[in-house]
């Protein structure tokens, strides 16, 4: 008996699905790698948890949960007789473990403010070729499925697609911790009613309502979470400390950070310098929430009026109001508020931003023209989701609705 492949099969125990197997050695091996425990150290919701505060699962959490789905789809597509080796079905498994690896603490708003010319698309990529290096070309099908360039295509769509694992495990996962209930979908059946067809990942029609199920939940925990009016006045103000930090530490301003955070909040590495400079990777990797949020806690005595303020109420939970509408704002009424937080703060012109934000967000449930969802009938035909459907709900989610923002100190009276 090998021991040491017995005692790498874990079973996790897991809030939403109960026993979480780590399906081989390998497996185990990458969640043990210190880039992969990083994720413990990531909320999936970032700043969430001020408006859910149960919210404070991990991209750890989601991590182990999306390959405990792999699982589950690859165990039902070689029911259905589709061919997956097993060194196809390791690398698949491996690709969804990996996939977010390259995401850093508040991920979206540290691509907004801090390391700007990288998205976590991107920084996955460049994690997984490394962690392949160090071990020995092991990873080498997951890194080909993830980036696509491996010959069956409905490989890389169980990982990154509409339909993928890790929607599945994000809603299913964030649902249950927020406790939003219009956030719960049949991740069961979906897997289930799914099939390949001319290597493309598709559903089986008797799938339809649980697909349909699967969009408006995903359009309801957009308006009642994600962008949830709290939550976008936490993350706004994170974006807008982080981007002040960014302006101090770049004319050399004294800031209390770790070594790591210090490096990117006094210089902007380009793409190529990623690529080409293993210590930006490094760097990046040796970045969580805590470097964040203890950065934060000692700016709230900076000598910097503007970040020392920011800092704090973020801290203190003293959020900006922030304002939602359909149609734009009165300009006369926008540049009332503006005056206000003028003469409040005594700002420098190029300070309000730090303040104000006017600008739009936007809620697409559904994208037909990237990788659609397809819904096989019986005689082998394929329709997009949103033509086979018969709610007519359905049939309007590929519209994007977009909704203008204000967003600025709540004392702020005009």
């Amino acid at each position: 008996m090998n021991l040491s492949l017995t005692n790498k099969r874990k079973n996790i125990n897991d809030p939403v699905y109960g026993s979480v197997m780590v399906p081989s050695e390998l497996a185990f091996d990458v969640i043990e790698h210190p880039w992969f425990q990083r994720l413990r150290r990531i909320k999936q919701l970032g700043l969430t948890h001020y408006t859910f505060p149960s919210a404070q699962h991990t991209r750890f959490q989601h991590a182990l949960g999306a390959m405990h789905l792999m699982g589950l789809a690859i165990a039902v597509l070689r029911s259905k007789g589709i061919l997956i080796s097993d060194e196809e079905a390791e690398g698949v498994t491996l690709a969804i473990l990996l996939h977010d690896i390259g995401h850093g603490p508040f991920s979206h708003t540290l691509e907004q403010t801090i390391v700007r010319d990288m998205l976590h698309e991107e920084l996955s990529r460049l994690m997984i070729a490394a962690l392949n290096r160090d071990f020995n070309g092991a990873l080498e099908m997951a890194y080909k499925i993830f980036t696509d360039t491996y010959p069956k295509k409905f490989l890389h769509q169980l990982v990154s697609s509409q339909l993928d694992m890790d929607r599945l495990d994000y809603l299913a996962r964030d649902s249950f911790f927020t406790g939003v209930a219009e956030g719960v979908i049949s991740y069961d059946r979906i897997i289930k009613m799914l099939t390949v067809y001319e290597d493309e990942l598709v559903v089986d029609a008797k799938g339809i309502y649980s697909i349909e199920k699967f969009l408006i939940s995903r359009r309801l925990m957009y308006w009642q979470v994600y962008l949830h009016k709290t939550v976008i006045a936490a993350d706004q103000m994170l974006i807008n400390l982080l981007k002040r930090a960014k302006f101090l530490g770049e004319k050399d301003k004294i800031l209390s950070a770790t070594p790591a955070f210090s490096m990117f909040l006094q210089h902007n590495p380009t793409k190529m310098e990623f690529e080409t400079d293993n210590r930006w990777l490094g760097y990046f990797a040796q970045l969580d929430d805590f470097d964040i949020v203890a950065s934060i806690k000692n700016w709230m005595h900076h000598d910097d009026p503007i970040l020392a303020l920011l800092c704090k109420n973020l801290i203190n939970r003293r959020l900006f109001r922030v304002e939602l509408q359909t149609y734009p704002f009165n300009s006369v009424y926008v540049e009332k508020i503006k005056g206000a937080i003028f003469k409040n703060y005594h700002l420098q012109p190029d300070e309000i931003e730090y303040y104000f934000t006017h600008n739009k967000v936007e809620n697409k449930a559904y994208n037909p023209l990237h990788d659609r969802i397809m819904i096989k009938g019986n005689n082998d035909e394929l329709l997009d989701i949103s033509e086979a459907s018969e709610q007519l709900n359905i049939a309007v989610l590929p519209t994007t609705v977009s909704k203008n923002l204000l967003c600025y100190p709540k004392f702020v009276s005009v």
